[in-house]
């Protein structure tokens, strides 16, 4: 059963009071975890304003997770270690297509719906993610990193790649000179639902090689049953067509039931090498691949099929199976050179992100009322099979100043050249045979099963001057001024065709082009009060690139030249905070308002359906982040992370053909008002030989909307939720073993739906499954992990 919003907030709020007897590990911003008692707290030191700082002396709001951190607490994917940093809200869509959409919101800062994520968009996140130096969304596992770096707010004059709400760094372990050695760690769990054990196996191997380079090697292989039953699947024949038990002009069809059928089989390896010839020059270049294989989706439908039975916890309605591939490089080669004044580094990398899905449309087709088209096919299976490409070459260069001057200065380069493409095929599966025994007279007429044919191709070409220069007025008090310029291009080129009925419809290419340049501003002042405490104040620009959406003007598929572009969004944010070090406790309060103009929402044209964006008028946000950590004692270590947002649309926001899609006020989706991080340790020397380590942390969001339009079948709400964790480990010298259970309360999560109003069972027309479903959270997990350090 489903836990109330009141339930929810009041068990948070009680948490909250308790935090000044507890503990905290992964969510903290300061300090690394330790794996034996000791009595030093070392900050975590971060390279965010491209100079290495601890993350108390940053004077903006960042919140910095050690690897041994993340370790420490089984942290397996992002969307746990997102959740534990305040104010960072994630839609969790499980492992499928978990690769393809970027839903991370920062500050509130999106206008998407929750459930948009089955196909690759053209306009890119408000949140921007770099691996290393790299800015790509890979969602890659985290596996031996040294640290996660969340910078809150625009940050165009630090960083290559713009941004409106964020940056999140992933910064992956150096190899270490003159070092041989390793882990490996073998983990097995199970999670409610499945019918058998997931299996996961890591390993790390550091090789130096000679005195001056070393290569590290880490490499992890997982393989997970699935908990998602899919219940109403077609039985197909050998071509893939919904089998006709009575024959194909009978309505009868023959279904089955596939257990487990979101399995998991994944791999990724990541080898960088480090090469420092002298003291003054570094090169370290690596490579990183993974590649999933999803069997469907961890989503479940609620309500009833077409006969009329009630759907179970985490079966799913639809008639036919979803898996989804992707398959992911990335190479970069990245240089330091110290020049006495300045610190010169150069980064070039490229990247290359592919995959594809099937996925179930049958319910949508039904409640548009699209199946009358097909003269009410008697086994309708909508398939809609997706694919994207995601390629980039890019170059940055950054100059940082070393001096000890009463100024300092950082100024970049950055130039990308990226590639996408989108396609979407769709099929009704078995129509053509279908209508050739039902009208034979007429079979030309049908051409085939496909019924609608899109790809888009895009190049995007951006280059970006940016910089920041801070004035040491006093020991004490700085002031920093930051700019970016930057001059896109885009090209798109789509094809679109509904090639069912020969004849009908001619197909459309269209090409559209469009360029962009601006200038952007930071300020920032900030005064050191006290040692190790600051108070800052910064007022920063960002944005994020705009595009052309290619439609028709004439022809068939002719749509309003008004959908033909959509421009750059940009943000204002004001920011003021307070942070630092006091008796003991690491504290950190900022309260923030951001003013959005032209936001950005990934829509489809109204006439004919091409992906498209759109801008709106203008949307605000304000809120405040707060954390704190800190030790009790030797043994017990706490933290608490609270985050206040309120976000909502400024002015209506209509589609170029004058449709109403969102009303002024509307509170914008996947925002929750209230979120709530606590995590608590306990570390004990058990024997000489035994120490033991102790973590109950957890999540807290109140309730979110689904969508922000004024339609009932996408703007729903969202409960709010709870999750808690908890590991337990023993070390004796290299070994450990570890017992942990994710979600140990077993709450839904959910993040998202498809409404029954947009995906619903439809009997009367011939389709009895449903393809409504939640978005859910991984349901409770029970693992052991083994672990061996040499």
């Amino acid at each position: 059963m489903k836990k109330s919003y009141n339930s929810n907030f009041k068990s948070a709020a009680m948490l909250a009071l308790m935090g000044s007897s507890a503990l905290t590990g992964m969510l903290t911003p300061a300090f690394a975890q330790e794996s034996e008692v000791t009595a030093k707290r070392d900050v975590i030191t971060v390279t965010a304003t491209r100079r290495e700082q601890s993350v108390t002396d940053v004077p903006y709001n960042i919140t910095a997770v050690s690897g041994d951190a993340i370790d420490a607490a089984k942290t397996f994917d992002s969307a746990e270690l997102l959740r534990s940093v305040p104010g960072v809200g994630v839609v969790d869509r499980g492992a499928r297509n978990s690769g393809t959409v970027n839903q991370v919101r920062i500050r509130g800062l999106s206008i998407d719906g929750n459930a948009l994520g089955d196909y690759a968009v053209s306009s890119v996140a408000s949140v921007s993610t770099y691996i290393n130096e790299t800015p790509v969304f890979a969602n890659f596992l985290l596996r031996d990193l040294e640290r996660v770096e969340v910078l809150r707010g625009p940050q165009g004059t630090l960083y290559g790649s713009g941004s409106l709400g964020g940056t999140i760094r992933y910064i992956t372990r150096d190899p270490e000179l003159g070092e041989f050695g390793g882990s490996a760690a073998g983990t097995v769990s199970h999670t409610e639902g499945s019918g058998s054990a997931g299996y996961t196996l890591d390993g790390v191997l550091n090789l130096p090689i000679g005195e001056t380079a070393a290569l590290r090697v880490v490499g992890t292989w997982a393989d997970y049953p699935g908990i998602t039953d899919y219940v109403n699947v077609y039985d197909l024949d050998a071509s893939g067509i919904p089998v006709a038990p009575n024959g194909i002009l009978d309505p009868a069809a023959s279904y089955s039931e596939v257990k487990d059928a979101d399995y998991l089989e994944q791999w990724m390896l990541r080898a960088t090498l480090l090469w420092e010839p002298t003291d003054a020059v570094s090169f370290r270049a690596y490579h990183a691949r993974q590649s999933d294989d999803v069997g469907g989706r961890r989503q479940q439908t609620v309500g009833v099929d077409g006969f009329g039975r009630e759907y179970q916890e985490y079966e799913n309605g639809s008639i036919q199976l979803e898996p989804s591939t992707r398959d992911l490089h990335v190479s970069a080669l990245e240089a330091n050179i110290d020049l006495g004044f300045a610190t010169l580094t150069s980064s070039s990398s490229y990247y290359d992100h592919e995959g594809d899905s099937v996925s179930e449309n049958t319910g949508f087709y039904a409640q548009a009322g699209f199946l009358s088209f097909y003269y009410n096919y008697p086994r309708p299976m909508a398939s809609a099979v997706r694919t994207y490409e995601d390629s980039a070459f890019i170059q940055e260069v950054r100059l940082v100043s070393q001096t000890d001057w009463a100024f300092d200065y950082i100024i970049g380069g950055f130039y990308r050249n990226q590639d996408i493409v989108s396609t979407q095929e769709s099929y009704l599966r078995g129509f053509k045979q279908w209508w050739d025994q039902y009208l034979p007279a007429f079979a030309g007429a049908v051409s085939g099963d496909k019924d609608f044919d899109y790809r888009r191709d895009e190049n995007f070409e951006e280059l970006a001057v940016f910089g920041e220069l801070t004035w040491h007025i006093t020991p004490d008090l700085d002031l920093t001024g930051g700019f970016r310029y930057f001059d896109n291009k885009s090209k798109n080129d789509t094809f679109i065709d509904l090639p069912l009925y020969t004849g009908l419809f001619a197909p459309t290419d269209a090409f559209f082009e469009t360029s962009e340049d601006d200038v952007l501003f930071k300020g920032n002042l900030s005064w050191r009060f006290a040692e190790n405490n600051m108070v800052y104040a910064t007022v920063s620009e960002g944005y994020r690139r705009g595009g052309s959406n290619a439609v028709p003007l004439s022809g068939t598929f002719a749509e309003n030249p008004d959908w033909q572009v959509y421009t750059a969004d940009s943000v204002v944010n004001y920011e003021a905070g307070i942070k630092g070090n006091a008796n003991g406790l690491t504290y950190d309060l900022s309260v923030f308002y951001v003013d959005w103009d032209d936001p950005q929402l990934n829509t489809a044209t109204t006439n004919w359906g091409f992906f498209a964006v759109q801008n709106g008028d203008a949307a605000r946000t304000y809120g405040l982040e707060a954390q704190i950590d800190g030790y009790l004692g030797d043994a017990f270590h706490y933290g608490l992370g609270y985050a206040y947002v309120d976000a909502e649309l400024k002015g209506d926001f209509f589609s170029p053909d004058g449709v109403l899609l969102a009303e002024d006020g509307a509170t914008l989706p996947g925002a929750p008002e209230h979120m709530i991080n606590w995590a608590f340790d306990y570390t004990t020397q058990l024997t000489p030989d035994w120490s033991l380590f102790a973590r109950v942390d957890g999540f807290y969001q109140s309730e979110t909307r689904n969508g922000v339009g004024v339609s009932p079948t996408f703007n729903v709400p969202l409960e709010g939720f709870t999750i808690w964790n908890s590991t337990l480990t023993a070390t004796k010298g290299p070994l450990s073993a570890s017992l942990w259970v994710k979600n140990i309360f077993n709450e839904e999560g959910v993040t998202g739906v498809f409404t029954e109003a947009y995906m619903g069972t439809a009997p009367a027309a011939g389709y009895y499954g449903n393809g409504n479903k939640e978005l859910i959270s991984l349901p409770r997990t029970v693992g052991f992990t083994l672990g061996l350090s040499f």
